[in-house]
């Protein structure tokens, strides 16, 4: 349940379904199986291991997109095309030409696809309609635009949108690792990743490495940019920032830390219930601090 990751959303109004009510509408549209022909499927899944679509608390809501995809390798369909073109050829006598090729291709596929395994994912999405978030569990915005499109098939529409700060995250992480600092309650990790201008830019990147030497700050005064600089948040939260605007690899420090020490256990329903309360109060700090260091949200 923890999120590792935090592809965020700003909410743009008000967001009035309750948790009852969004329930319902995500009941629509389960993940259905893959069948016939179909590659893939989406619909909406139990973001734990019960058959509720939407957990909630504290007008806090969770919920899950799932995705089926039936795996094609492609090494799997060439082959099985150089056989059949091959096959055609001693039959012929001439080599299948380019349109031939691609019609023996999509045979291949139809007649492999129903027969291929079929690999299921994940996706837990966490809506806060108090601090105007929708937070996605990936760092890939190709999945973040899953998760909203499938949301505005379902509701008809989704007031949510990609996160836009009134500072670039780039040029902000930038001006941190210059400095050698970062301001409030982040303090500079030991991760990094720069880039240089251009279409075939020069990257570096340092790990568990720090980032205070005057070798690492030579890049910034070369003309790099930050594109991923990792942060420790009050000591509680590690994470690395990245653009533009996702937090990737978010580990609890001092939670983790706490439960291996006291060996936490107990009634499974109360510890999700007590997770699920302290992993969003951090999280909505975070994102908020993070927020304002960024200039705050461009409005739409």
């Amino acid at each position: 349940m923890w999120f590792r990751n935090l592809l965020p959303y700003r909410l743009e109004g008000n967001w009035e379904l309750a948790p009852g009510a969004l329930e319902a509408r995500l009941a629509e549209r389960p993940l259905q199986a893959c069948s016939g022909l179909t590659a893939q499927t989406r619909g909406w899944v139990p973001p734990r291991d019960n058959a509720q679509l939407v957990y909630g608390q504290e007008r806090q809501i969770l919920f899950a997109l799932g995705t089926e995809t039936r795996l094609l390798p492609a090494s799997v369909v060439k082959d099985a095309v150089k056989e059949k073109a091959a096959q055609i050829e001693a039959r012929m006598g001439f080599k299948p030409g380019k349109k031939q090729l691609r019609e023996l291709r999509e045979q291949v596929e139809a007649e492999l696809l129903p027969r291929a395994f079929a690999r299921r994912r994940m996706t837990r999405v966490w809506i806060d309609p108090v601090a105007g978030w929708l937070v996605v569990d990936s760092s890939s915005p190709k999945v973040g635009d899953e998760v909203l499109s499938q949301l505005r098939d379902t509701l008809g529409e989704c007031p949510f949108f990609p996160l836009d700060t009134a500072q670039s995250p780039v040029v902000v992480m930038t001006q941190w690792l210059s400095a050698g600092r970062a301001p409030g309650d982040f303090v500079i990790d030991q991760d990094c990743l720069m880039k240089s201008g251009g279409d075939d830019p020069a990257a570096v990147r340092f790990a568990r490495h720090g980032l205070e030497g005057d070798d690492v700050r030579r890049h910034v005064k070369d003309g790099k940019f930050v594109t991923q600089l990792g942060l420790v948040w009050k000591d509680r939260l590690r994470l690395v920032l990245a653009e533009p605007g996702v937090v990737r690899r978010v580990r609890f420090e001092m939670i983790e830390q706490d439960r291996a020490e006291n060996d936490v256990r107990g009634d499974a329903d109360e510890n999700f219930d007590a997770d699920f309360r302290l992993m969003t109060g951090e999280l909505g700090a975070l994102l908020g601090a993070l927020l304002e260091h960024l200039g705050g949200p461009v409005s739409r």
